[in-house]
């Protein structure tokens, strides 16, 4: 089983969904993504792309995150590439616990690339501290956008 770190945002489930939605942002709360070049139109219909640098200049590389499923506001499956290491698949769960109170998780798993020959709890190891800062910066701009969130 991957591991799935997750987080508690007090903001309704729909007001965090958002900041998923909006695709300009991503490059602020992924872990890893620098630059986002371009956001197809209709963003996160299935099979729409953001167009991103991921890495520091010089060593920046230039790649996509493609939508494989959502149902909004409580999923969203995608599929983040960066060749040449292959590409992962990313999915964010979004549970309401209340009016005001949203548990987002994230489960990731390297499915191309020489990555995936990593045995799962390998790949948590290398995964999981990534993805819970990307969760961290991920509750700090849903709390930050939305309008009925305490601070």
């Amino acid at each position: 089983m991957a591991a799935e770190p997750s987080v508690e945002i007090p903001v309704p489930v729909q007001d965090a969904f958002e900041v998923l939605a909006d695709g300009w942002l991503y490059g602020l709360w992924v872990v890893g993504a620098s630059h986002i070049r371009k956001v197809d139109p209709g963003w996160p219909q299935v099979g729409t792309r953001i167009h991103h640098s991921v890495g520091g200049w010089p060593l920046a590389r230039q790649d996509t995150t493609k939508v494989r499923s959502v149902d909004a506001p409580h999923r969203l499956e995608l599929e983040a590439r960066l060749w040449p290491a292959g590409a992962a698949y990313i999915r964010l769960d979004l549970s309401e616990l209340g009016p005001d109170r949203t548990e987002v998780t994230m489960t990731e798993r390297v499915v191309h690339g020489p990555g995936k020959l990593l045995p799962g709890p390998v790949q948590d190891l290398a995964l999981a501290p990534r993805n819970r800062e990307s969760l961290q910066r991920f509750a700090a701009l849903a709390v930050g956008r939305s309008p009925r969130s305490p601070g």
